[in-house]
């Protein structure tokens, strides 16, 4: 995760005792800089009738550099032009318009009317078009951090998601309807390129290979992987073949973010299934990746990884619960994700040829499931928490005996199951460890994406 990078300027009344602001406001951008910001500051400015000390703050904010956001720091009284003055510059910049609290001296309690300078603001702000978020300080409480560094997060997320780049290896597979997506409306509201190429080009790729190097790689996988059974001859070299290639594409044209065409791609072209190369995939490189030319998912998963840092795994939906959902895959899983050593066993799916199925055992824990949606114009995200557990005894019908144990959780949800059931959005869902809801809920209002 990059550091977030914000400009600071704090405020008060030009007759407001000057050594009460700059205490205030330099105890507020310590606070910042506590949590990760790196600031750009400047002096607190007053309300000086002829604007000095806002022309000032204004030059010394533009030769600080870029940064994601800028901090209005209100640290009393201040009227409204002052403040003006110093942000309409700018105004193309997310905001956090922060107001501070008195402090007490004994018995008494002193305030320099901080929120008097906040709600004379708000309103001819957002009037106005700024895009911030406003926060107050309660009297006797501390501020409220994790608001501000949950807008911030989100701020930079929508910054990095507008020069991110998708790589989508062919189109619709199996003919999925939930899987397409409008290119013009997700370039425009938030920002991923989705470039499509054919699988052709990784049959080329993969003639000319370097075949030192797969039996290297090969060996080397022997080791790190817990392997149930041998695989076939070629099996592992060909998983290796794939993911050399595949990497190869994502150094070379800076994808953040990958999906393939699967069943009707791979699967039926090259004659292997691909999960060994995936597998081995996210064991190289940090990228996130579902199947199936998922776009919406692939998204999904990219605002999740900006906004937490982890990977954003994919799993699809088996079964409904009475109190959740049974959520698997029947292919990889992300390193990340996997409790203990990666496992794999040699299996082949209905008429499809052997390949590496990932059956490892996934992290349990609270973890939040997200899926990005679009429909008449508008895009929407259900968002939801759940405590993902170890999973009771179960297959998939359709593999040789023995049948695996694919890589599983069972998702308790804490309200009633049907109330999830009648939104949702997808087969897939992206999710992430921890409560990260506040986080997707700050990234969703930012590009007005409505969550559901």
């Amino acid at each position: 995760m990059n550091t977030i990078k914000a400009g600071f300027v704090g405020f008060g009344e030009v007759n407001t005792p000057r050594e009460f602001i700059d205490k205030r406001c330099a105890d507020a951008a310590r606070l910042l800089e506590k949590e990760g910001f790196t600031l750009v500051r400047t002096a607190p400015v007053s309300d000086d009738p002829d604007g000095v000390q806002a022309a000032r703050a204004v030059r010394e904010l533009m030769n600080g550099g870029d940064f994601d956001l800028l901090i209005v720091c209100v640290a009393g009284w201040i009227p409204s032009w002052a403040v003006l003055s110093v942000i309409e510059p700018f105004k193309h910049k997310p905001m956090v318009l922060w107001g501070l609290t008195g402090w007490r001296e004994g018995e008494r309690f002193v305030t320099t009317a901080d929120q008097a300078g906040t709600t004379a603001l708000r309103k001819p702000m957002e009037d106005m078009g700024f895009t911030f978020k406003y926060v107050v300080t309660y009297r006797n409480q501390s501020p409220r951090m994790g608001e501000i560094m949950n807008y911030a997060k989100a701020v930079r997320a929508a910054s990095q998601l507008k020069s991110a780049r998708i790589g989508m290896a062919g189109y619709r597979d199996m003919r999925l309807y939930g899987t397409m997506y409008d290119g013009i409306s997700l370039k425009a509201q938030i920002g991923p390129e989705i470039e499509h190429f054919e699988l052709l080009e990784l049959v080329q790729m993969m003639e000319k290979v370097d075949r030192h190097e797969v039996a290297r790689l090969a060996g080397e996988i022997r080791k790190r992987w817990t392997f149930i059974k041998e695989p076939g001859p070629g099996t592992l070299e060909k998983s290796v073949e794939l993911y050399l290639v595949l990497s190869r594409k994502i150094k070379e044209r800076g994808y953040q973010g990958f999906s393939y065409s699967d069943v009707d791609g791979i699967k039926k072209l090259l004659g292997f299934a691909p999960a060994g190369a995936m597998t081995l995939l996210h064991d190289e490189m940090t990228i996130s990746s579902v199947p199936e030319n998922d776009a919406l998912g692939s998204v999904t998963q990219l605002i999740v990884r900006a906004l937490t840092g982890q990977v954003g795994a994919y799993l699809e939906f088996y079964e409904f619960l009475e109190n959740g959902a049974l959520m698997g895959v029947p292919d990889y899983v992300p390193v990340e994700i996997v409790d203990g050593k990666v496992t794999v066993m040699p299996a082949a799916f209905g008429g499809f040829g052997e390949g590496l199925l990932n059956v490892s055992k996934l992290k349990t824990g609270l973890v939040t499931m997200a899926r990005l949606t679009y429909a008449d114009g508008r895009y929407g995200m259900h968002v939801t928490t759940a405590e993902a557990r170890t999973p009771r005894p179960w297959e998939e019908a359709g593999w040789p005996a023995p049948a695996p144990r694919l890589p599983s959780l069972e998702m308790n949800f804490d309200y009633p199951v049907e109330e999830f059931i009648q939104k949702v959005m997808s087969q897939h869902y992206i999710i992430s460890y921890g409560d990260n809801r506040a986080l997707l809920k700050e990234f969703c209002a930012l590009l007005r994406i409505e969550v559901v």
